[in-house]
């Protein structure tokens, strides 16, 4: 290791003392005015490769880094301006060089025009286009690889793209959609050798009618332009290999994938097949996979969620976990039936079989309880997802669309804990199962009647069903004085409902929820002039939903002992309604856009149980500002506030008791109204193609009033909790901030990310007010190379602190985490690529210390440019046994070691078609 981190920092001092000549200039039009977005590309004379290029500022002012000893062409180019070319020779002692251009207007674009180079990066308007072969070094094999190469542009730790700090939710190839709302399956299956160009669509909007006219600053797509040689033609590939997991186990792995574009149609196939921890699609996927739905009247000021009712399942740390097998399949079309008319669709498959070891010790904040627990999960997830699609566009005036997205999994858990307290062992075996349904249809209409008056209409209605069940089997008696309630002189009587002796106590409860929930709006735009409009909605939001459980026992001999009492069985009938008039008023002006908006909202919740109806009727206004500041075209600074109503669904107030685990019950609270919250957001981004810096960052502060919050009694390591309002003399506060730094000098990259939040919140527990607090930092340094004939590198280190303070117990955890990447290209037709990646996980007392590391390496052959391609992969070398996390809440701090998947060894064939 010590070789390797002496080689990257060798290669790191070469790249930066070769010797090299600054060439600076402005690029102005025939008047003299600076044209911003401007392109200089700098190539060999002799051989015509392309030494360097750069972009413009506003000042019109370029800037390149020449080697000695070689004699340049250069060329300045904007679109719809001649290009200037200029030839220049760097000797060997020569000082910075200041070369101007002039650039004469073209009065009509004529077809045809022969480009020469193609300019690295293009900027036009919102639109940012980058030429794919100028940022690769031939070392990628998937779309994430090349997107990790483009300045501005991020893939997190789960493969999905980001772009100026913001999620992107919709990816494009030629302009025809890639499973919509998800990335992470675009940069994991796109081949890097079909990406011609990436286009980044910032202020992004489908609708051609509505771009302007609202904020769309948070949306961003991505399109993906093939080369040619991959259009009308069938590509893809197919992988296959075999191995071994651990000692005992054999290891697979079986990843097809077919693509085909053309302007008629698209077809996209994927799946995979393995065993060694590579999940495509995960749990938590399927629970944030929108399919592209849009957010109901965003910016509206209400927050009301439907709840998923998913018993916690048990979701593998970052994709590892003690034993993984996937069977995923998916297959993605779009089709340009008519002139039109596009019809689009795709189906996602999957089955996840997960073993997860997890051991922990749990402190109780009230009781000064430790608990710890060894916890054995085998979770299988069988997930299906269909969506169909259809726009109807048949002039510029008109638009129709309608979405219908069916979602349906079958989830089940069998878990095995042993817990310890103090000295007292408790074996206790759980089953979770549930089988929901959701089937949610969208339809919009926009529609100009002239130049000043647009209209937009949007429906969308979602229907759900779920029904969970859990058992818990365990050797205490659980929750005394809840489920051992009885009198003895008068067993009869259904107000208690006495649990039975039983050498084991074997607790169940069903659940049933059905939800019916319809949005509705209409939007008018009147466009007052060029740079202001006036917007008006009325709207509303429909919900209904049912809520029915029981909890019962089964006794040793596997009689039912049913628990009658209104405690532990709900039905419960729940609506909620809200009516709204919004009136928002978008105005620029200078270097401000600023947007002021109020919406004045009725609210209706009504819930029916134990025989009495219970209703609440509020009228609220809500107000909401934005306003931008554009200090340049590439630079803005943008501040949002809103006072948003919160309402909750009817998990919160079905009144009997519902499992939430072994040692948690949860009863809702009929009584509840809402909380309000103040959002302040203050984001600042900056993308400077002059000097290749890119800062972006943000600061929110959020401040809720009257909240729901967790009425919590705690014996020993068992809860009880109830939601409630709290005083509005006790807010809950969360402040959080973020920054992002990356620049490039010559062909190194450096960067740095710091994310922190401090959150404060108050809980009743034990019928006292408790103030939690909790401060989280997250720090994350790199440098990385892009070298097209050197070993390339990145060489990171990332800090995490969490601060946990509950109740006076303070707890501090720190995880140190240096990390080395590194790809070779040897012997012309080798690659090798390595990954370093260690863990210090420490708390101050120093009672928890745990140092380990992952190794992970892929030997590849490729002779030439054959379709054949050999590699040997070596995952966890290192046989690291588990990794570690920690958590909070408002009533126990966690410490957990998850065990992980085994050394993995495998041989693996791809082949290209």
């Amino acid at each position: 290791m010590r070789i390797l981190f002496g080689a990257v920092l060798l290669l790191f001092s070469v790249s930066l003392s070769a010797q090299s000549v600054k060439v600076r200039g402005f690029i102005k039009d025939s008047i003299g005015e600076p044209l911003e977005f401007a392109n200089v590309i700098a190539a060999v004379k002799e051989s015509g490769d392309i030494e360097a290029y750069a972009i413009t500022n506003y000042e019109g002012r370029y800037q390149l880094e020449l080697p000695i000893n070689n004699t340049y062409v250069l060329r300045a180019s904007f679109l719809g301006y001649e290009t200037s070319v200029y030839e220049l020779t760097i000797a060997a002692e020569a000082e910075p060089v200041q070369q101007d251009f002039i650039l004469n207007s073209i009065a009509d674009e004529l077809e045809g025009v022969e480009i020469v180079y193609e300019m690295p990066v293009t900027v036009k308007g919102d639109t940012i286009v980058y030429n794919a072969d100028s940022f690769t070094t031939g070392e990628e094999r998937k779309l994430g690889d090349v997107m990790k190469k483009l300045p501005g542009v991020e893939v997190n730790d789960e493969g999905e793209i980001e772009v100026e700090g913001k999620a992107v939710t919709k990816v494009m190839v030629e302009g025809k959609d890639f499973f919509d709302g998800d990335s992470k399956l675009a940069t994991k299956n796109i081949p890097a050798d079909a990406v011609d160009k990436v286009e980044v669509l910032r202020n992004y909007n489908e609708v051609d009618q509505m771009r302007g006219l609202g904020n769309d600053q948070d949306n961003v797509a991505i399109n993906i332009k093939l080369k040619e040689g991959k259009k009308n033609f069938w590509f893809g590939e197919v992988t296959a290999g075999g191995g071994t997991v651990g000692e005992d186990e054999a290891g697979y792995l079986v990843h097809p994938k077919l693509f085909y574009y053309s302007p008629k149609y698209s077809l996209n196939f994927i799946t995979d097949f393995n065993n060694i921890g590579e999940v495509p699609f995960t749990f938590r996927d399927y629970f944030n996979f929108t399919g592209g739905f849009r957010n109901f009247n965003r910016g509206g000021g209400t927050n009301f969620e439907i709840s998923e009712s998913d018993l916690g399942f048990a979701v593998a740390q970052n994709n590892r976990a003690n034993a993984i097998e996937t069977k995923f399949l998916a297959g993605n079309f779009s089709w340009a039936a008519t002139e039109t008319l596009d019809l689009s669709g795709f189906a996602i498959l999957s089955d996840n079989s997960t073993n997860i070891v997890n051991n922990s010790i749990r402190q109780y904040i009230a009781s000064g309880a430790t608990e710890n627990t060894n916890a054995v999960s085998d979770q299988q997830s069988k997930l299906a997802m269909l969506k169909l699609s259809g726009v109807y566009k048949p002039n510029v005036n008109f638009q129709m669309d309608y979405d219908a997205l069916l979602k349906t999994s079958e989830q089940t858990e069998d878990d095995t804990t042993r817990s310890t307290v103090m000295g007292r062992t408790n074996n206790i075996s759980e089953v979770k199962e549930n089988k929901p349904v959701s089937v949610n249809q969208n339809a919009n209409i926009y529609y100009t009647l002239d130049e000043k008056n647009i209209f937009a209409a949007q429906v969308q209605h979602l229907y759900q069903d779920e029904d969970p069940f859990y058992r818990a089997v365990q050797d205490s008696i659980p929750f005394r004085g809840i489920f051992t309630m009885f009198d003895p002189s008068n067993p009869t009587n259904e107000t208690f409902n006495p649990l039975q002796p039983a050498n084991r106590y074997n607790i169940n409860q069903t659940r049933n929820v059905v939800t019916s929930k319809l949005d509705a709006k209409i939007d008018y735009y009147y466009v007052l002039n060029n740079t202001s409009n006036l917007n008006v909605t009325l709207g509303s939001t429909l919900s209904h939903q049912k809520f029915n459980s029981g909890i019962f026992q089964i006794l040793d001999n596997g009689a039912v002992n049913p628990f009658t009492a209104s405690d532990f069985n709900n039905d419960v009938a729940f609506g909620f309604t809200d009516a709204f008039l919004g009136l928002h008023y978008k105005v620029k002006t200078g270097k401000f856009i600023v947007t002021p908006g109020l919406t004045l909202h009725n609210y209706n919740v009504k819930n029916e149980q134990l025989g009495t109806i219970i209703t609440q009727n509020d009228w609220t206004l809500l107000p909401d500002v934005n306003v931008i500041l554009e200090l340049k075209k590439s630079e803005s600074l943008r501040f949002n506030y809103s006072i948003n109503a919160q309402y909750t669904d009817v998990n919160d107030y079905a009144q009997a008791f519902v499992f939430n685990n072994y040692n948690r019950l949860f009863r809702g609270n009929r009584f509840l109204e809402n909380a309000l919250s103040h959002n302040y957001n203050l984001t600042y981004f900056s993308f400077n193609l002059f000097n290749y810096t890119n800062i972006s960052g943000s600061l929110n502060y959020s401040r809720r009033i009257n909240g729901f919050k967790s009425n919590s009694e705690i014996i020993a390591i068992n809860q009880v909790s109830s939601p409630f309002n709290i005083d509005s003399n006790f807010p809950d506060e969360t402040f959080s901030a973020v920054g992002r730094f990356s620049k490039t000098v010559k062909k190194i990259q450096f960067n740095l990310t710091a994310n922190a939040s401090l959150n404060r919140s108050n809980n009743l527990v034990n019928d006292e007010i408790r103030e939690s607090e909790s401060f989280t930092q997250n720090y994350r340094g790199s440098v990385r190379s892009n070298f097209k004939d050197w070993p390339n590198f990145e060489v990171g280190y990332r800090l995490t602190l969490n601060d946990y303070d509950n109740g006076g117990l303070q707890q501090t955890f720190r995880t140190h985490r240096p990390y080395i990447n590194t790809d070779i290209n040897f012997l012309k037709d080798f690659t090798l690529s390595a990954e370093w990646d260690y863990y210090n996980y420490t708390n101050n007392t120093n009672t928890v210390e745990n140092t380990y590391s992952f190794i992970n390496a892929d030997l590849y052959y490729q002779k030439g440019d054959s379709n054949w391609e050999f590699q040997l992969q070596a995952t966890n070398l290192l046989d690291t046994g588990f990794i570690n996390n920690d958590s909070f809440n408002e009533d126990f701090n966690t410490t957990s070691r998850y065990f992980v998947l085994p050394r993995i060894l495998m041989c693996i064939v791809r082949y290209e078609l």
